[in-house]
Formats: structure tokens, sequence, C-alpha cells
């Protein structure tokens, strides 16, 4: 199978690990992206898997809490210049409102609801900011919460948007710090699971497979017994928890609370004097999953490639 300047790039960006690390890693598992990752962890070179396709669209993230309904919603235009326009930003704000007062089942419905405070559709009203702004935008995704206490936090000036939900019999006001800290947290960290329940057996056997791995690529592990690598792979996987769970990660906020999330939690729920569950959240990051245009790093790439 051939790679691509491209394939680099993207393995660079999945796995943080340099070009032409990455180029070796695409020749020996002749271009298959999966097992060129697997190949560079078994290395010891890529910690851990950043999620494909980065930012790479403007526009922006945007969460609020509308009469009571969480909302978080994401809309994209072509430039960061635009992201940060007046009129983007109230359309932006405008779709949010629209989504929290009609409930839309998916985004073709939302695009024909009435856009808040006209008689034009949302999609009429897509129309008019394109003639306005003279750029594409594009109402991409969004999510709702009706139930529960929703917090929402917006990093960067709509870099990134973070919606919590927490089931409690508290005010919205009595836990709207520690719901904006938890945001905090899933903006920076971006966990891969809310809680250890939640990773696989397939997940957890992957895991096994490349720490051992590993192991074996260590001259100093190599040669110790199985039952003793089993038990180190054992406490590496308590590591795996603590990096890629969100309630037994350390918190962010460790001004605030030092502990695990899930402790932090339960502390601010004692102070509180009330029950509080981490429900669900969501995060939106502008342009995740969207291919940019590629500019002059393409070509120092490809030279890489064709070298």
């Amino acid at each position: 199978m051939a790679f691509t300047a491209t394939d680099v790039k993207n393995l660079r960006e999945m796995t943080g690990v340099g070009m032409m690390d990455c180029k070796k890693a695409l020749v020996a598992t002749d271009g298959d992206m999966d097992k060129a990752v697997e190949w560079l962890r078994e290395k010891g070179m890529a910690a851990s898997v950043k999620k494909a396709g980065r930012v790479a669209a403007e526009g922006m993230a945007y969460a609020a809490v509308i009469d009571g309904a969480g909302v978080v919603v994401e809309v994209n235009a072509e430039t960061d210049f635009v992201g940060k326009n007046e009129k983007f930003v109230d359309f932006v704000k405008g779709v949010a409102a629209t989504v929290a007062r009609e409930n839309p089942a998916d985004l073709d419905a939302l695009m024909a609801c009435k856009y808040n405070g006209t008689d034009l559709t949302v999609t009429q009203q897509q129309q008019e900011m394109v003639l306005v702004i003279g750029e594409n935008i594009k109402v991409r995704r969004f999510a709702r919460y009706a139930e529960g206490v929703s917090v929402p936090y917006v990093h960067a000036g709509g870099k990134i948007g973070v919606l919590v939900n927490l089931e409690t019999a508290l005010a919205p006001e009595q836990v709207t710090e520690l719901g904006k800290n938890i945001a905090m947290q899933i903006a920076a960290l971006n966990p891969r699971f809310w809680d250890k329940s939640q990773v696989t057996q397939e997940v957890l056997d992957e895991e096994k497979k490349v720490m051992l791995a590993q192991m074996a690529n260590d001259p100093k592990m190599a040669n110790k017994p199985e039952q003793v690598r089993e038990k180190i792979v054992m406490g590496k996987l308590n590591k795996f928890y603590a990096e890629n769970c969100l309630l037994q990660q350390d918190s962010v906020r460790s001004d605030v609370f030092e502990g695990t999330v899930e402790a932090y939690i339960a502390h601010a729920a004692k102070e509180l004097g009330g029950e509080i569950k981490f429900k669900d959240a969501i995060r939106f990051e502008k342009g995740e999953g969207i291919e940019k245009k590629q500019e002059n790093f393409a070509d120092e790439i490809a030279s890489l490639v064709k070298g």
C-alpha cells in the first residue's frame, strides 16, 4: 500500500512524532495508518494517540444555557477573521437560541426551523450571512440537554465549546463553579472516556499488547519473567485510566482541589449538602475533522516522502 505526504502529516498530527519517524513507520507497515500508529507506540515514540483531524477550519464553537436548555453548537467560516466578526458571533448565538427553543431532531430539522426572532429559516438566515459577510458559512452540528443541570464553557473565544450535564437536586447556581471547572478539564485534556467503566475490553487488550511490546523492545525489561511484566502492565493500566478517563484524571484546577475529578465532585457535593452526579458532556472543537487546504508545509513533507 503506497502512502502520500498527507499520510505522513496526518500520522504526525495523530502521534506527535517527528516526520522522519512517521515516514519510517509508514514504510515499515506498507502505508497502513493504524499499523503505523501501533508501530510507533511499540517503539516507545508515541506516548498516546491524539485524535485525527485536529482543528482545520475556522468559525466558532459556542455553548450556553438558554431558557433552561443546555446547548452547544459549531458554525464554520472560511477565516479566523470572520470567526471573530460581531455579526457572525450574533448569528451563532441565534442558532443556539433556535436549538434551545425548537429542539430539532437533527441538523436537517434545525436548518428548516425558523431562525430565532425572524420569519426566515435557519438555512435562509445562513444564506443572508453569506451575502453580508462574503464567506461561506455553514452550521455544522449541535447538541442539546433538556434534563439535569447544564453548565457551559467557551474556551479561547470559540475555539472550543463544552457543555457539562450534571444530575443534582441542587440549584444551578450552586454547581456552576464545579461544572465550569469540569468543563475546563474537558476542554484542556479532551479525555477519551468519562469513566473507566466505559473502557472496553478491546481497548484494554490493545493497550496491554502495546505495553508488552514496549517492554520487549526495552533491554532492561525484556529479560524479566512474564509474570513480572504482567504485574507491571496492570500498574500501567491504572496510569492509562488516569490519563484517558475524565473522572479518574487529576483535576487541572489544583488551585481549587487537589485530587481526581470524581473526588472533586464528591467533595463539592458534601460541601453543598446534596448529591451531584456527572451525567454527560459534549466537547466541540471548531473545525475538528475538516481538512484544510495544504500550504507550504505539504511541500516539506513531500520532499521527505520522495527521499
